[in-house]
């Protein structure tokens, strides 16, 4: 029961500030990407379908990463 008890606690995330993926700011029109360091006063725009930034964003997150690893 105790390894039991024990996968189930590893499979399970508590969310806290660090793990936010993004913040979704209504009020103030804002939107954070916190895994790529991308913000944009847009939300209005993103929610509508314009996710060209927020897709631009990861992308290049991405290709960073992978030219990163290619000198290693």
């Amino acid at each position: 029961m105790a390894a039991a008890s024990d996968a189930r606690k590893s499979q399970v995330r508590t969310v806290d500030r660090s793990e936010r993926i993004r913040t979704y700011n209504f009020p103030e029109n804002r939107l954070a990407d916190h895994r790529v360091g991308f913000k944009s006063n847009n939300l209005d725009a993103v929610m509508n379908g314009d996710l060209d930034p927020v897709i631009g964003a990861c992308i290049e997150a991405d290709t960073k990463e992978r030219l990163a690893t290619l000198g290693d």
